[in-house]
């Protein structure tokens, strides 16, 4: 049977045996060995060959559907076009504005510093804080997505992020500051996992939802770039309190727009979840003392011989350790499944991405800087020269969700390797002198944005719909959650690291021994040894296409009945 037929007759297993029902043009239903008669196949090949045709046999066992058509469809929760469009721009608005807070940030960083008295070895921690709030919280605001819904918690997520936005405003020194940019950060641990289960619970595997996530990546440097934008228009023309205050306005617009277009049966329920929390007192408090002391222990008096430095050091590995025996052997409903960690090759491409999002953060965090305090270029031009993150956002947006079901994803995986690769070589490259500054950016930096903008996308976009793809509907929170862990922890613990290892170099060769430039050199040279490793963990990996195929539950069921026969 083909896709084309326009009506089909068949016995329904719902209904009563003497009666038929008639199917709409659009869809085929099939007595439940018609696939086998129809094709003569039986047995354990029956799925190969419905596979390779196109077609494979429903999970209810009513017969083959075309898994190909279905994955261009508009999913049957959405009712029209507009609902649609409405649905999937909340939910890619609310990625630019996690990635809007971050990318902003180190622009106006300079005066906020200024304006509040915050030293340079303070500098790192109101920049990353709310990357590390948001990664130590992600799991537990994933399992939330079971217990209440996804759409409650990305609404209330949402609401939570306006909220401490407006405050942060009003910060009158750098303790207030670093404690409203940690409760931002739960804000965005609230959403992103909800946006991301919300899309995956909706779209089947298919060249629509490889169309759908590839915005939703492009939408990351979009914001990242927005938040640039606007961070040089507050800091050169208005305040600093403004590039939070309009992002107050902006986020007050997706709560409204959450209410409005993420319809209210969205978001799966489940009345048996429960909530684990031994993983909860363990992975969180784990995660925060780890990165904490990595990133405060260069910075430290005694750097790590201060007591405080190396004794949370080792609460935080104890942690960790009991969150291993917990998750594994403890808790009934764990934060992380073990079947997520199954799946082939899972924990080789976690590492990879640990590292592959950890050279982002650091070509992120340390551009900003170069640009500004090196090449000495106003918040307007700086903003000016991250353009290429944004456009080239969204012609990877367009193109990546027409080539995801065609090109293998390793190919797509190594060039996205080499985009990480490149960004923060270049930027190490750069000479001191010698250059006139149009050179520099032509010859450096512009490359290395474009390189920057091909790691971040393709990667994010590959490994979302590849591993969402896999996990089965009960466990789309969780896994999404992880997919953002390591997106918010790589960026926080590698930005510890090359602090530290700017700390270590300056009190080897003295205090005053590293000017700004050569400080800046060090973070992109850790940057260019993470993607080396990212690298060569990517090239082992095998992901095949996004194609359009049946969905993970949909297959565990065939296998079952096709085992039972």
């Amino acid at each position: 049977m083909t896709a084309s037929a326009p009506l089909v007759v068949a016995t329904s297993p719902l209904a009563s045996e003497d009666k038929a029902v008639v199917a709409p043009e659009d869809k085929a239903v099939v007595a439940p060995d018609a696939s086998k008669r129809s094709s003569g196949v039986d047995g354990p090949n029956q799925q190969a060959y419905l596979e390779s045709s196109g077609e494979e046999s429903g999970a209810d066992g009513s017969g083959p559907m075309n898994v190909k058509r279905l994955g261009r469809e508009r999913p049957a929760a959405l009712s029209s076009g507009l609902v649609e469009a409405g649905f999937v721009f909340t939910v890619v608005l609310s990625m630019m504005m996690s990635e809007y807070f971050i990318g902003g940030f180190n622009i106006i960083l300079p005066p906020v510093a200024d304006a509040l008295a915050i030293p340079p070895s303070a500098r790192t921690w109101p920049a990353g804080v709310t990357n590390l709030t948001t990664a130590a919280l992600l799991q537990p605001f994933a399992r939330m997505c079971d217990l209440y819904g996804a759409r409650v918690v990305f609404i209330c997520g949402h609401a939570w992020l306006l909220v401490w936005s407006l405050i942060t405003g009003f910060s009158v020194n750098s303790t207030m500051l670093i404690v409203c940019r940690a409760m931002q950060g739960i804000g965005a641990a609230a959403f992103l996992p909800a946006g991301l289960a919300l899309l995956s619970q909706t779209y089947r595997p298919g060249p629509r939802k490889n169309f759908v996530f590839s915005v939703y990546g492009a939408f990351a440097c979009i914001g990242f770039y927005f938040g640039i934008f606007m961070g040089a228009v507050a800091a050169q023309y208005l305040n600093w309190r403004w590039y939070f205050w309009i992002g107050t306005i902006l986020g007050l617009c997706l709560v409204l727009s959450g209410f409005l277009t993420v319809p209210r049966g969205l978001g799966d329920v489940d009345p048996d979840v429960r909530m684990d929390w031994w993983g909860v007192v363990t992975i969180v408090p784990g995660l925060v003392l780890v990165v904490f002391a990595f990133t405060d222990g260069g910075h430290a008096p005694d750097g790590w011989r201060t007591p405080y430095v190396y004794v949370t050091l080792i609460i935080g590995i104890l942690f960790l350790v009991a969150a291993v025996y917990v998750q594994g052997w403890v808790s009934s409903q764990p934060l992380l499944p073990p079947e997520i960690f199954k799946l082939k090759y899972m924990k080789r491409l976690m590492g990879a991405l640990f590292c592959s999002y950890g050279v982002f953060g650091l070509f992120l965090f340390y551009a900003s800087f170069y640009i500004e305090t090196v090449l000495h270029t106003s918040p307007i031009l700086s903003a000016a020269w991250f353009t290429p993150l944004a456009v080239g956002g969204m012609f990877l947006a367009i193109g990546g969700g027409l080539v995801l079901h065609i090109v293998s994803n390793r190919i797509l995986m190594l060039i996205s390797g080499l985009g990480f690769l490149l960004s923060t070589l270049l930027f190490a490259l750069i000479p001191s002198s010698g250059k006139s500054t149009s050179f520099i950016y032509w010859a450096y930096i512009f490359p290395a944005m474009l390189g920057g903008t091909i790691g971040v996308d393709i990667t994010f976009n590959v490994t979302n719909v590849f591993i969402t793809t896999a996990m089965p509907r009960r466990h789309q929170a969780a896994a999404s959650g992880l997919i953002n862990s390591l997106l918010y922890l790589g960026i926080a613990f590698w930005l510890g690291i090359a602090e530290l290892a700017i700390s270590a170099t300056q009190q080897s060769k003295g205090a005053d021994s590293l000017d700004p430039r050569a400080q800046y050199q060090i973070g992109f040279w850790t940057g260019v040894g993470l993607a080396a490793v990212s690298l060569c963990l990517t090239v082992t990996v095998r992901m095949g296409q996004a194609e359009a195929t049946m969905t993970a539950d949909e297959r565990a069921e065939l296998e079952r009945e096709t085992n039972g026969s």
